[in-house]
């Protein structure tokens, strides 16, 4: 009887080792579904890639598309208001499944997080003063530019205009935005879908001509589950080869805008 019970134990103790390895094994996607709700990442600095609306709730183009993600796996959406390094390092610490927050896919970044293939194309453009006499990079040496912590924005006019006065801020849109509206510096740098948009609706601010990038704007997730990325990989191609991704596009930029050609391939 002694010995049966010993058995007894060791097969008990066995299963619950089973049940907690397989628990540990079951990828981000079983996860999620288990839990009901995924966790997502968006900016909600500014229109009309992620904003606020009239009832505080989240809206714009990357949170249409956190939207349609849960739809597709049938669960509900806990949002989180990220920027600039935070959508890495909370990725990182688990604390959320995905980012869609204007994030650009970069070297740098892949050495961190995974990528999905590209649900946006944007590239930094410089948005000024209308009346500060700026013209190109150059001319903005000793002139106060904003710029994102820890963006692509600010490490292009570190390398491009070493001698430009960068204002930091966590949050260019709404902090940065308002900054440019007061005139309290002369330019700014983000990507080019949010200062086209900032300058056709401030009379005292105009775009410097010309792309500085051509950034892939994409999904971060965290490493170390390729089944969950390519899971996404899909969703963003399904995305794309739908027409969704157009007709989002020209909702948020307009009916007349050219959503750039992006590849549905995964």
């Amino acid at each position: 009887m002694r010995l049966k019970g010993f058995v007894l134990a060791g097969v008990m103790a066995l299963a619950a080792i089973a049940g907690s390895m397989s628990h540990a094994m079951a990828g981000k996607l079983e996860n999620i579904k288990d839990r009901g709700v995924i966790r997502v990442g968006v900016s909600l600095g500014g229109e009309p890639i992620g904003f606020r609306d009239a009832e505080n709730n989240p809206a714009g183009y990357d949170v249409d598309l956190a939207k349609r993600l849960a739809e597709k796996l049938g669960v509900k959406i806990e949002y989180t208001d990220v920027s600039g390094d935070a959508r890495v390092s909370m990725l990182l610490s688990d604390q959320l499944d995905a980012v869609i927050g204007n994030l650009s896919a970069t070297l740098e970044r892949a050495k961190s997080i995974d990528f999905t293939i590209p649900y946006n194309r944007a590239g930094l453009r410089v948005v000024v003063q209308k009346d500060s006499g700026i013209k190109s990079l150059d001319d903005l040496a000793g002139h106060k530019i904003v710029v994102g912590r820890g963006s692509t924005g600010e490490s292009f006019i570190k390398r491009r205009v070493p001698d430009a006065e960068m204002v930091y801020t966590d949050n260019f849109a709404p902090d940065g935005v308002l900054l440019l509206k007061q005139r309290r510096v002369d330019a700014g740098i983000e990507d080019s879908s949010l200062v086209d948009y900032l300058a056709a609706q401030e009379d005292n601010l105009v775009t410097m001509k010309g792309l500085f990038s051509n950034d892939p704007i994409a999904i971060g997730v965290r490493k170390g589950d390729p089944e969950f990325l390519r899971w996404m990989d899909m969703f963003v191609s399904d995305y794309i080869s739908s027409g969704d991704y157009e007709t989002s596009y020209k909702k948020w930029w307009g009916e007349d805008a050219n959503p750039p050609t992006l590849n549905p391939l995964w």
